[in-house]
Order: structure tokens, then sequence, then C-alpha cells
């Protein structure tokens, strides 16, 4: 999720400068938030078990998380229009350390959390655990887009987007490990919580650490926030609102209820450590379609050469996830034992659909969010209407076809806004908010209708991206 500034109002002091380091650095941060973040989806099923909770109530942990999302930006939004842009005023290395320091407490205080065994101090912990990300987002995602050239912001985020998506790759793989292996007989219990968010505190701690004493560039930001909320008069920018929170919304929800829906009995019957493990194909379907859309969309005119690359980067990134699954724990003994390929041939099968979709939709923003919205659509359907294998792997596709829809919707709502770009950012990413309210609302359907009915709920929310990929995203004025 990134916010891409006007670079050409960025005052650098120095254009020779080998910004390779400072970005790599960057990079790292979007790998963090992206572990993190992903981890909620491990939490949901354990916490649902240990708390005795309902759909709805295990919901609210994502409602706790994407809820401060939206107070930090609104606050953030606020300060700005009123006193300055804070980011420009303490720097974006400092607001990358006052982030990393609010992920690190927030981990922490899972420790109390677990000991007095509350299932709202663990809400309250990923409220401030969430502030911090959402405080990093701000400052990372401006900066990482000004370290460079500015004809290659876009290409320099969807980089970083992708390794955003390799922690969320990475987090239900581990978190499964620490849970129910490392810190764990196997059995579900709320003490396993409290040394791997400590382990996370720590790297949070360390790495502002890291940040305070390398040397990062400095830049001035000199473009003028906009006072007023002009920008709403315009209609792509309202309805662009609505499609992030959809969106946002409808991603969150299906990463939330997938290991509960393959624990179903007619879906796959697996217990929580089996469902981590393929969740990390869900999150990693999602990392290979943003590396393919850094490329697909790029300007790289040889098409050949273009699709080539692109169908090596796929083939290297399944490979990856497959090795990483592999990875076992028996007994504190680490071995390889690769899934049987018959078991997921059925994701090569989506790849290739994924990699035959970009192929149709180009570059053209428009088009490629209504083509991945619609198979979307098409993928919650069988995993309402089917059982067994066709379900299971229709729900974990998904993750490919959700991967570029952020960053389309974005550049979409954004489009030819001039001087009102910074506040139109600013408004879209209070929409993040949608990951705290339909989650809870599917939660709500569950418990009355079940968990496979209830992804009837997120296929509204890409119906109407269907709508803002069509027609929405258009740019015309609310009033003649």
């Amino acid at each position: 999720m990134a916010i891409i500034p006007n670079s050409n109002n960025i005052a650098r002091s120095n254009k020779s400068v080998n910004y390779r380091k400072p970005f790599l650095t960057i990079t790292f941060l979007f790998f963090m938030w992206g572990f993190i973040t992903v981890m909620n989806d491990v939490l949901i099923p354990h916490l649902k078990e240990v708390f005795e909770l309902s759909y709805f109530q295990a919901a609210l942990i994502q409602f706790a998380f994407f809820g401060a999302f939206f107070i930090i930006s609104l606050i953030y939004f606020i300060i700005s229009v009123s006193k300055g842009d804070p980011i420009s005023r303490i720097g974006y290395k400092n607001g990358i350390i006052i982030g990393l320091i609010l992920c690190g407490i927030g981990c922490c205080l899972f420790y109390p959390a677990a000991v007095f065994q509350r299932y709202g101090i663990f809400l309250s912990a990923l409220f401030v655990l969430a502030s911090g990300v959402t405080i990093l987002q701000i400052a990372a995602n401006p900066y990482a887009a000004i370290l460079g050239k500015p004809e290659t912001a876009s290409s320099r985020l969807n980089l970083a987007q992708g390794f955003n998506s390799f922690g969320a790759t990475l987090a239900p793989l581990v978190g499964a490990l620490l849970l129910y292996k490392v810190f764990s007989n196997g059995e579900i219990t709320v003490d396993s919580l409290k040394m791997p968010y400590l382990i996370y505190g720590g790297l949070f701690f360390l790495l502002a650490l890291i940040i305070k004493f390398i040397k990062l560039p400095s830049f001035k930001n000199t473009e003028t926030l906009e006072k007023g909320l002009h920008v709403l008069k315009f209609r792509h920018v309202v309805l662009g609102m609505i499609a992030i929170f959809v969106y946002v919304g409808g991603e969150v929800t299906i990463g939330s209820f997938l290991i509960n829906f393959f624990k179903l009995d007619s879906i796959a019957g697996m217990d929580e450590a089996q469902g981590g493990v393929f969740l990390s194909y869900y999150w990693g379907g999602a990392m290979i379609g943003r590396f393919l859309g850094s490329i697909a969309m790029g300007s790289m005119t040889d098409k050949v050469k273009k699709y080539l690359i692109m169908a090596c980067v796929s083939i290297l990134s399944f490979m990856v996830i497959y090795l990483i699954t592999g990875v076992q724990n028996n007994d504190g003994v680490f071995s390889l034992e690769l899934i049987p390929f018959a078991q997921i041939q059925f994701f090569v099968f989506f790849l290739i659909i994924n990699y035959l979709a970009f192929l149709i939709g180009g570059s053209k923003p428009s088009r490629v969010l209504t083509l991945f919205a619609t198979v979307v659509i098409i993928l919650l359907a069988i995993m309402i209407l089917a059982d067994g294998t066709v379900a299971f792997w229709s729900a974990i596709a998904i993750g490919a076809f959700n991967s570029i829809l952020w960053s389309n919707i974005f550049t979409l709502a954004i489009k030819d806004l001039g001087k009102y770009t910074s506040q139109a950012s600013s408004l879209l990413v209070m929409m993040i908010v949608g990951g705290a309210i339909v989650p809870i609302i599917q939660g709500a359907v569950a418990d009355q209708i079940g968990i496979q009915l209830s992804f009837i709920i997120p296929i509204f929310c890409y119906a109407y991206l269907i709508f803002y990929g069509l027609k929405g995203y258009q740019v015309k004025p609310l009033t003649a």
C-alpha cells in the first residue's frame, strides 16, 4: 500500500548520490510490516480457540488492527492540514524510528496480555502495533519513492511491495512453527504467544537502533498541502475512496478466515499449523503477482523480453515458496520435506492463469483492475459452491489476483489531481479502515450461516471494484 509523492517537489542536495544501500534498508521495513500484519491471520484461529470466541469476536482482531490505520491517518491528516506535514517537520528518518518503536512496544504488550489472559489487552496491543505500522506506511512509502530518479519511483515501490508480500508469505509459516512447535508442545495455549512476540518486538527495537545510527539521505518536501476539502469535488477520488475501503476489506477478511475455512471437513480438515503452511501459498501468490505487475506495467518496450522475464520471475518465485513451505520442525530437528507436487498442481494452474491475465490486461490499470476483480469473484463463488480440493485451491489462488489491485486503484484515484494529490493520498489511506469493518461483518454473518457461505460478503466488495474499473475511475467533477 503505497503513497506516491510528487518527486518533482522534492529538493535533493546531491543528485549523484547512490541510494542503493538506503533503499535496501527501507525494503527490509516493508518486509517486516508485511510479516507482522499477516501474523493476524495466524492469531485469529489461535485466539478463537483459546478464548472460545465467536467468529464476530475473533474478527475484532482485525478491527483493532485496521481501526488504528484509520484513526492515526485521520489524526495525521488533521495535523497536516492545520499545522503542516509532521513528517516534513521531523524528517523521514525520525518518522520511521517512531513507527518502529511503537511496533516494538505493541509486540511486547503481548506478554502481559498472555500473563493476564485478557482478550481486551491483546486487542490494545494490536492497536499500538498497528499505530506503528501506520506511521511506517506514512514515512517509508514516500521515502522509498524519492530514493532515486523520479521516473523510476513506481518501479521501486512495486519492488518494495514485492518484499512486503515475501514477509507476508513467511509469516504464516514462521508463526505456526513458533506457536505450535517451538514454544508449544502442539497444544493451543495463550502462553505460546509470549516469546514469539517478544522476539518480534526485539527485532523492531533493533531495527530502530540500526536506523538511528546509519546514514540516510534527507530530503525536503517543497510541496504545499492544499487546505480545505476541494479534492472531494472529483468524482473518481470519492469513488476511489470507496474502492480502497472495499478492496482492503475484501482482502483482509478473506485472509482472516482462510485457516478456519481450511479446517472444515468438507474442504481439507486441516488443523491450525497445517493451515498456516498453506496460507503462505495465498500470500506467496500475492508476492508473485506484485513482482509480475512491476514488470508488466513497467516501461519495457520489448514485449517478448518482458513476457520471458515475467515467466522466469513467476517460476523462480514459486520455487522459493515451494522450498520454504517444505521446511519442517520435528521435535526440534529441522528437515526439508517437500509437499508432493500432485497436491499443489492446482496452484501452478492458477499461477498460469494469473500470468495470462497479466498478458491480457497489459499496462492499463483500469483493465487489469476489472479483469482481476472478476476472476476473484469467480474464485469466491467456487469456494462457496464447491468442496474439497477445488474449493481449497480456489481460495488460495485469490492471493495472486489480489496482488496489484491496491496499486491500480490508487493510481486511478489520484490521476490528474495536481496540487490536490497529497490530500487525496491522505484520504485514500484512511480508507484502509475497510480492513477493520468488513471482517466483523463477515464474522457476524459466519456465526449465522457458517464460514463457507459467509464468503458471499467479499463478493459484494469485488463487484464494486468491477464498476470502478469500468466506469468509476473516469475523471469527472461531481458538480458541473
